[in-house]
């Protein structure tokens, strides 16, 4: 392997002045970006590093900046005040026609006077020179590249960035390997890079292993900002492909079932990987009130689910009623966000998941609690009634048939069936159909009758009753 390079660099004075404008109606148009909907006041400088220098033909610079944004009242919006954004801005004289996509827009005033700035992950250079990074192990500034010594990072590889990206940005390298670069930014062990590595370290196989990765030290704690894995070549999106299927109408449920045993093989090795947990009445009922809590904030942002709001909360008493009793649980580390567009189907039918970071909206201790694993099988269910809701006509029989071919696929491995412990897996899906609610309402209120499908019947007297 190649021995590490360390490079110490100075900020110019001024650089984030000289770009503040610019970012200030660029940033807020990224799907990516976190706090729409508000205002981006000002911008804070957490660290930046020039990896190419602004004077030559094409620079490029690595930020870590805070967007500053008033909160609104009565509207929670997923990114509070000062979230940190990563940003890899390139600068060039003129940009070619190829990146005219990427154009952030051209700097009047400071160090950076004269130049175009872009979004240089869409630029072959930059790309290439991130991969070398981790190569090499380099250590530019507060960057540190690091990588299993056991990997094959082949140098040259010809990146791609792909377009079809929601909260962070990936680039392909060769359909060889693919660079995840998160792009909202939190400090601490990211479960993104941590349970992938847990799990490799357990040789197992549905998750890609990491083979490199980028970390920004500041401070007491390093903030993971990309993962290197494995591209699965050929594999096709879980929601892409139930799709298709629903559209030619042909049965998923042999691919759902596999897709239980693919879940229920991650869940067995995480649990032997990393501590779990008893939850007993306290923690269960800790569980209930933040349930309770949601289901209140919702129904006053949606007042749609009025009418359901005793029916959902019986969903969530009778989950503590069981604790109180005496009824205990097991936690344990799980994916956190699992749903059918975060697992990837080779072509020989293959399941792997993929993107464990959880929901990004959420604290990262949070994400990193152990937890029942109903809660990610929970976020499977609907993945299946979502899917049958948004065929043309609904196809309800489809999604019973994968929900159910999908926990027997699970008992397989687990040695138990979900559909055992009704009671926790209506709760947890309850409380995902009533985030759903709550988003659709804001983000595409067309699809409101999707989750509101499953708020009348998980709000039924009989809404145990699952499949």
């Amino acid at each position: 392997m190649s021995e590490a390079v360390t490079r110490t660099l100075t900020t110019p004075p001024g650089l984030l002045a000289s770009l503040d404008p610019l970012l200030r109606e660029w940033l807020p148009r990224q799907r990516w970006f976190a706090g729409k909907g508000r205002p981006v006041t000002g911008f804070t400088l957490v660290s930046a590093t020039e990896l190419l220098p602004a004077s030559s033909r094409l620079g490029l610079y690595h930020l870590l900046v805070r967007a500053q944004q008033p909160l609104v009242p009565g509207h929670s919006a997923p990114g509070g005040p000062g979230d940190c954004y990563q940003l890899l801005i390139g600068m060039r004289e003129a940009l070619p026609p190829r990146l005219a996509p990427a154009l952030i827009g051209h700097v009047t005033e400071g160090p950076l006077t004269g130049h175009t700035i872009y979004d240089a992950l869409h630029d072959p250079r930059p790309a290439e020179l991130l991969l070398e990074a981790m190569r090499t192990r380099a250590r530019i500034g507060g960057l540190r590249f690091e990588r299993d010594p056991d990997a094959e990072i082949r140098p040259g590889l010809v990146p791609r960035v792909m377009t079809a990206e929601q909260s962070n940005s990936s680039v392909v390298y060769g359909d060889t390997l693919i660079l995840k670069l998160l792009r909202r930014i939190v400090p601490g062990i990211n479960p993104d890079l941590e349970l992938p590595l847990a799990l490799a370290r357990r040789g197992n196989p549905r998750v890609p292993a990491p083979a490199a990765w980028m970390v920004a030290d500041l401070g007491d704690e390093p903030y993971v900002l990309g993962v290197l894995q494995p591209f699965v070549r050929g594999a096709a999106d879980g929601w892409e492909l139930a799709l298709r299927r629903l559209a030619k109408g042909e049965d998923f449920s042999a691919a759902a079932r596999e897709l239980g045993r693919a879940t229920a093989e991650v869940h067995t090795a995480l649990a032997d990987a990393l501590p779990t947990a008893t939850l007993g009445h306290s923690q269960i009922q800790a569980l209930v009130d933040g349930m309770i809590e949601r289901l209140e904030d919702a129904v006053q942002a949606v007042p749609t689910l009025r009418p359901y709001s005793a029916g959902l909360h019986s969903a969530y008493e009778a989950l503590g009623d069981l604790a109180a009793e005496g009824r205990t649980w097991t936690a344990q580390r799980v994916h956190g966000d699992l749903h059918l567009g975060q697992c990837l189907r080779s072509p020989s039918g293959q399941w792997w998941l993929i993107d464990f970071e959880g929901e990004p909206s959420k604290p990262m201790a949070e994400r990193r609690m152990p937890q029942p694993t109903e809660r990610d099988i929970a976020g499977m269910l609907r993945s299946f009634d979502y899917a049958a809701q948004s065929a043309d006509p609904p196809a309800p029989e489809w999604a019973r048939m994968c929900r159910a071919a999908y926990c027997t696929g699970y008992a397989d491995v687990a040695g138990r069936d979900p559909r055992t412990d009704p009671v926790l897996l209506r709760a947890y899906e309850t409380d995902k159909a009533v985030y759903e609610v709550v988003y659709e309402a804001r983000h595409r209120p067309d699809w409101l009758p999707v989750p509101l499908s499953a708020i009348r019947r998980l709000a039924a007297p009989d809404g145990t009753d699952l499949m």
